[in-house]
């Protein structure tokens, strides 16, 4: 039996910790952080963190995947939490945790954006840090939620990909 490369692992494991994941789960610190003490400038509080950063070695760069998906949120917040709001059931984007609506956003942002990453991959990810960061109950919601707004994510990936680069002709 030929030996894994170091490339290759098992997906079998309880925690995740590719750097795609970590980029993820940094995210979802970003956005909480944000939300928490109201902060609306979601670039201005990257900049923050990567200067943070070069000026203590003790704290974490900011991967550009982080910077990404945080940044991709804050252009499309809007229509992300329209999204989301359109798919919940039972209850109200306000009432989820804010832990779990950082991670839907994230979620949905992938869903209809990154296309280098499977419909199916983005909502493993999301149930996964649901699971490490919120409550019991919330892996299993967010995989409903999620999962009916993949159904989408072909759509708008092939719209998005049919618009014109330049409409300002």
């Amino acid at each position: 039996m030929p030996e894994q490369s170091d490339n290759t692992r098992s997906t079998k494991g309880p925690k995740k910790s590719g750097a795609r994941h970590r980029a993820r789960k940094r995210a979802v610190d970003l956005l909480f952080e944000a939300e928490a003490r109201g902060v609306t400038d979601l670039d201005g509080l990257l900049a923050e963190r990567r200067q943070l950063a070069a000026d203590d070695a003790a704290v974490a760069p900011v991967s550009d995947y982080t910077a990404t998906l945080v940044t991709g949120v804050g252009v499309d917040g809007d229509q992300i939490d329209s999204v989301i709001t359109s798919h919940l059931t039972g209850w109200t984007l306000t009432r989820l945790p804010a832990v779990d609506r950082a991670i839907m956003r994230i979620a949905v942002w992938e869903l209809f954006n990154a296309v280098d990453v499977p419909p199916a991959v983005v909502v493993d990810e999301a149930v996964e840090l649901a699971k490490e960061l919120s409550t019991d109950e919330s892996p299993t919601y967010l995989n409903g939620v999620l999962g009916k707004v993949a159904t989408l994510a072909p759509q708008v990936r092939s719209a998005a990909a049919a618009q014109p680069a330049d409409r300002s002709e």
